[in-house]
């Protein structure tokens, strides 16, 4: 919550717009092309999906997707956002919740191209109001062999791919993340093929359960969990649900991804979890719930094979 004190030199009969205010007034500006040199990007573009589904000035929480059902329970927030692999930030778990707050995230642009028939760059605010958000509980699996459940809320990626309409020669969709030194420690490493890009097949970009989330526990999406929009992929390893994405490729071959280029032979390009394929260095058996602590075995697919498993005939 923003606790706003006002200065000792600002007018007392100023008061702040009321949120609802502000929105329906921003909605207007956009439809009246008013709405900033983002939104003007936007129309030259050529982007002009209606505004549907969300409430402009109250997008969270959403409403909860019943269909997305879990194991176990749901991870404790305060856990959920202070145990993070944000390597841009830091490379243990705990100092990214704090360094991450250095980010600037409004604006923010995502530019989506390639392949496609509508290239198009869109702000988050557009994301959140023009695609229908709803709330899903998935398991999140890491590759270091500890998981969690938690709330996520967003919307499908397949339904901004379908506005931008891949071409027929669409096989692959890359991500790419922010690069900005002045927020990020990490990227003084230079062994590292900074920004941080990652990849899935349009396939597996265009299954149902791939999201493109912008919230997480009822609220936005915190700075330390990916802010202000990232992908989960949640029958893969945490790495490749990719955060703070910046673009969006579609592309015919298949493209490098940031893990398989520094240790290829520890980080393929699929990335399913498996209890059945090791990792070099740790078996993939089992995985720890962070917070309880409780080991449990890890499940194909974590959990979602009904959903994928015939992406890989």
């Amino acid at each position: 919550m923003l606790i706003r004190i006002r200065k000792a030199w600002e007018t007392r009969g100023l008061e702040p717009t009321p949120e609802d205010d502000y929105w329906n007034r921003r909605n207007f500006l956009k439809a009246a092309g008013l709405g900033g040199l983002a939104f003007g990007a936007t129309m030259l573009s050529g982007f002009h999906a209606p505004v549907v589904g969300n409430s402009p000035s109250k997008p969270y929480p959403a409403q909860r997707n019943a269909k997305y059902k879990l194991d176990r329970q749901l991870t404790d927030e305060e856990v959920a956002t202070s145990y993070n692999n944000f390597y841009e930030f830091a490379f243990d778990k705990r100092r990214p919740k704090r360094l991450a707050q250095r980010m600037v995230t409004s604006p923010w642009n995502v530019k989506i191209g390639g392949l496609v028939e509508r290239p198009v760059t869109l702000d988050v605010d557009d994301l959140i109001h023009r695609f229908p958000l709803e709330e899903r509980l998935y398991r999140f699996r890491c590759v270091e062999a500890w998981a969690m459940a938690v709330p996520w809320t967003g919307f499908p990626l397949k339904k901004l791919l379908e506005y931008v309409k891949p071409s027929s020669d669409a096989k692959f969709v890359r991500f790419v993340t922010f690069l900005n030194r002045q927020w990020g420690p990490g990227f003084s490493d230079t062994g590292y093929p900074w920004p941080y890009h990652e990849g899935l097949t349009i396939e597996e970009a265009t299954n149902d359960l791939t999201l493109l989330v912008t919230g997480l526990y009822g609220k936005p999406l915190p700075k330390q969990n990916g802010a202000p929009v990232r992908v989960i992929v949640p029958w893969k390893y945490g790495f490749k649900s990719i955060k703070s994405i910046v673009e969006i490729q579609v592309l015919k071959e298949r493209p490098k991804t940031f893990w398989n280029t520094v240790i290829p032979h520890e980080y393929d390009f699929q990335a399913n979890v498996n209890p059945k394929v090791p990792h070099p260095r740790w078996s993939q058996a089992q995985e720890t719930l962070i917070g309880s602590g409780e080991r449990v075995p890890t499940q194909l697919y974590n959990g979602y094979q009904d959903s994928v498993a015939g992406l890989y005939k």
